[in-house]
């Protein structure tokens, strides 16, 4: 074993965390102490992380390799696996700092579940269109555990705070929002934008019609006369205020969870 695998092979040592969680994780929480051996004084997870993302948020994150992240921060690429084993892991940690701590919530939503909830969720959506790349690698493999993604769901708990929701329920309903907006960010960058989306949602009509002109697919030809495809039905807005055509999957998502809330009132 030559001097370099003996290297990687003591970061890995290091990186080992408890259970699930790797040792990296663990370092962003604070619960481990930065590595004491090889590298350059200064070097941290946080600056690591922060470089990685400026890479991502520049080039992509394909460019945001190890070697790269390390070329910015004017270290050997050995170096960073005192603080990250995997490309995999650092991924991770970058989602999780290029979405940030959810920002306070404003005055005019305390002890209103459902403003709350809104203002959580264009939170959570401001933050993906900022940073697309990662919109794909929020880990859904389990369940959160980096700091800004608790840090999001304690803020959502404390929304439904005062709700007759169990406990259960009050995480699955944080859980059913965030789905929600990560599925309309998808799709609405997947589709380019405002101007691109109305242009493939008019040859999607167009098709629709072409194929359902023999009569088959009766009631979905119905749903296209009828300008169910005329307009997107979400876009990638500028800022918080331009979620009007998000609005009606939220609505009726919250729709469900009122119903559920006023289920569990005393009659």
């Amino acid at each position: 074993m030559d001097a370099r695998d003996t290297a990687h092979k003591d970061g890995e040592d290091e990186q080992r965390g408890s259970g699930a969680v790797p040792a990296s994780v663990e370092a962003a929480w604070g619960l481990r102490p930065r590595p004491q051996k090889g590298p350059k004084r200064g070097l941290t997870l946080d600056g690591i992380v922060a470089a990685a993302v400026a890479v991502a948020d520049a080039e992509g994150l394909e460019a945001a390799s190890m070697g790269r992240v390390a070329k910015e921060l004017g270290v050997s690429t050995m170096a960073l696996y005192r603080y990250v084993a995997t490309k995999d892991e650092l991924v991770t940690l970058m989602v999780d700092g290029a979405f940030g701590p959810p920002p306070p919530l404003p005055r005019d939503v305390e002890g209103d579940w459902r403003a709350g909830l809104r203002h959580w969720y264009q939170a959570i959506g401001t933050a993906m269109f900022a940073h697309p790349w990662a919109v794909a690698h929020i880990p859904s493999g389990g369940p959160p555990v980096t700091p800004n993604q608790l840090a999001a769901l304690d803020q959502a708990l404390y929304i439904l705070r005062d709700t007759p929701l169990t406990e259960f329920e009050k995480v699955a309903t944080a859980l059913l929002v965030s789905n929600q907006v990560r599925a309309e960010v998808t799709i609405a960058l997947a589709m380019g934008g405002r101007p691109e989306m109305e242009r493939l949602m008019n040859e999607y009509s167009t098709f629709l019609l072409r194929v359902s002109d023999t009569g088959r697919l009766p009631h979905l030809r119905t749903a296209v006369e009828g300008g169910a495809f005329d307009e997107p039905d979400v876009q990638a807005p500028q800022n918080p205020s331009d979620y009007d055509e998000f609005a009606f999957g939220l609505e009726r998502v919250l729709d469900g969870v009122e119903a559920l809330i006023a289920a569990r009132r005393p009659d």
